[in-house]
């Protein structure tokens, strides 16, 4: 049953053909898949996912004799192929051996073209795109839960597709699941659902495949707005409802700026603390992590973010991860507006500028290939294309198309964007030809083409990219540097009044190495050692731990073992991994907090102890 109308968009322009993605089997030249049908048994006992994905086909090459499909780790027991009654044969198939990355290409052998192949499966416990977590490692320890993370190529460790961004399908699903178990999936949700085991989901909207996602546990339900809900568990709920009450607000301000919001309802989802990303923007119900439940609102520009992604990325998404910019460089442009237009423009400002910074003192340590907003796939696996360049330099080029077009111009020009390419997956060079049609030939002697073609595709920052001013940090920066100086003591320090984004500030322009006395001095005045707040911890336990205060090791600890989020975990670990004391001590306290990670933060921080950190 479908609650909100299929918007005529989703029909209304044709499938874009781009060259073969290098992160997917799938051929979609040769046959496209356009409908997924699940129905699937989750069962915790067995840490499972096991039933049949009906795959509805759109053969685009007569002469075809194969589809070919991703899959990771999948038990395949059987393949069918369904004619218009439902009737089934069985189909010839065969699994590949395993890449390390890319998986298990799935070949099933179809000549006769069929409209639909059935394939019955289970997961694997140690499915990449998936966690399962004991009551002992949930907020409340009554239950466990269940999580998927696809992007970026993980869905094909759950379900098996053709698992490519440019690939999109509508999809529908049965779950069955124990009692008293509360399922959800990136589609519509009902609130009121009861808790008896059977739950039904249609997405009829089409979405690529890293956008499938699906959770279980014990998860109690808020509304916050007409349009939307939080989902916790009980004793989390409540706390995450206050936090993002603002969420209908951020969705009419998003609409003023750039049209409808086409997906019906914006739920959101907290996680246990073990989901690796910050959020992620599953259509309908955003992911989250509870490491922004501080109590003040100042982080939920997670959830502007999250939202935006309604048009850049869910509606608008690029063709392969070499394209990513074109989700995370609008998405993140969009998240700033909408937090100046609800929270003010300090604010975001503020965010942008520490983002910036951060940016200009790491993109010289990355490869060339690595600046580019549209790197060379060679070389760049799809889960390294989601780096800050796509996210801070993407923004920044496009504030710097605000500030020469003017907003009001540029404005009109996003919002025609993403009407223009509605529910459509694109390249960087189908999203250039319409900037230089829309933007820079419309309004000539703005920007030339040579200065748009430098930010995509030459490494580094242009030196006239423009930053925002902070009255704020300035004065931060003043403060620091009197600080450091030896000129102000800690205490004096006019913190009281800073935000977390201002603290944020102060610590990340501290020297690398910074004086043992100073760390002290700070945390003697301010307390920074066992802070609830994760952004702030992150960064000083990084700080103090290279400044050899090993007073702040058993509450790191603590902070590495509580939080899985990658980005406020990995730089602990990393401060640690310089000295061989330092490494002990993060391995012992990783044998510890292992079983509470999700499998991508596993995986990097054992590249970290091993000494070969990811590539940048």
């Amino acid at each position: 049953m479908r609650l909100f109308p299929v918007f005529a968009l989703t029909m209304a322009f044709p499938v874009v053909a781009f060259a073969a993605d290098p992160h997917s089997y799938a051929q979609p030249a040769v046959v496209r898949v356009t409908h997924l049908d699940l129905d699937l048994k989750l069962d915790f006992g067995k840490r499972e996912l096991a039933g049949n994905a009906t795959l509805k086909l759109d053969w685009k090459d007569s002469h075809a004799k194969d589809l070919v499909l991703d899959t990771r780790d999948l038990k395949i027991a059987r393949v069918e192929s369904l004619d218009t009654s439902g009737t089934a044969s069985p189909l010839k198939f065969a699994l590949a051996p395993r890449d390390k990355e890319l998986g298990s290409k799935l070949t099933i052998e179809a000549p006769a073209h069929p409209a639909s192949v059935r394939i019955t499966y289970a997961t694997v416990p140690e499915a990449s795109g998936l966690q399962w977590l004991t009551p002992e490692q949930t907020a409340d320890k009554k239950q466990p839960f269940m999580f998927s993370q696809s992007e970026s190529i993980h869905a094909r460790s759950w379900v098996p597709l053709q698992d490519s961004p440019a690939i999109r399908f509508t999809y529908d699903a049965h779950v069955s699941a124990p009692k008293d178990v509360r399922v959800v999936m990136s589609a519509i949700n009902d609130a009121k659902h009861p808790l008896n085991g059977d739950f039904t989901f249609d997405q009829p909207h089409p979405i690529p495949s890293y956008l499938l996602a699906i959770a279980a546990g014990d998860l109690a339900v808020k509304e916050t707005g007409p349009r939307s809900a939080v989902y916790a568990e009980p004793s989390v709920v409540g706390k995450a409802a206050h936090e993002f009450e603002d969420t209908e607000k951020l969705i009419a301000t998003t609409e003023q700026l750039y049209g409808p919001y086409a997906w019906g309802r914006y739920d959101i989802l907290v996680l246990p603390p073990s989901f690796p990303f910050g959020g992620m923007e599953n259509p309908n119900m955003t992911f989250a992590t509870p490491t922004v439940l501080v109590g003040d609102k100042s982080l939920v520009s997670l959830v502007s973010h999250e939202l935006a992604h309604s048009w850049s990325g869910n509606l608008v998404t690029s063709a392969a991860w070499r394209d990513i910019w074109l989700n995370e460089g609008f998405t993140t442009y969009v998240q700033g507006r909408i937090t100046e237009a609800v929270y003010g423009k300090p604010l975001a400002d503020e965010e942008a500028l520490l983002s910036a910074r951060e940016l200009q003192k790491t993109i010289g340590e990355m490869p060339a290939n690595s600046q580019k907003l549209t790197p060379d796939p060679r070389g760049v696996s799809a889960d390294d294309a989601l780096s800050a360049v796509a996210y801070d330099k993407g923004s920044w080029f496009l504030r710097t198309l605000e500030q020469r077009f003017g907003r009001e111009n540029f404005d009109a020009y996003l919002k025609g964007y993403f009407a223009h390419f509605a529910f459509q997956s694109i390249d960087t060079d189908t999203m250039f030809a319409y900037l230089k049609t829309n933007l820079l030939d419309k309004y000539p002697g703005k920007m030339s083409e040579a200065e748009a073609r430098a930010w995509i595709w030459q490494p580094g920052i242009p030196k006239d990219a423009p930053l925002p001013s902070s009255p704020r940090f300035d004065s931060i920066d003043h403060q620091r540097d009197d600080f450091l100086a030896g000129k102000l003591s800690a205490d004096k320090l006019d913190a009281k009044t800073w935000n977390t984004q201002e603290w944020m500030y102060f610590l990340d322009r501290l020297p690398d190495v910074t004086p043992l006395a100073k760390i002290k001095e700070i945390d003697a005045a301010w307390h920074l050692t066992g802070t609830p707040n994760a952004e702030i911890g992150m960064r000083w336990y990084a700080h103090a731990i290279a400044a050899g205060d090993k007073d702040v090791w058993t509450a790191a600890a603590e902070h590495m073992t509580r939080i899985g989020r990658l980005y406020l975990t990995t730089p602990v670990y990393r401060a640690f991994a310089r000295t061989p004391e330092g490494l002990a001590f993060a391995k012992a306290t990783y044998a510890k907090a292992k079983s509470g990670y999700h499998p991508m933060t596993q995986q990097a921080v054992e590249r970290i102890l091993a000494g070969t950190p990811k590539k940048k």
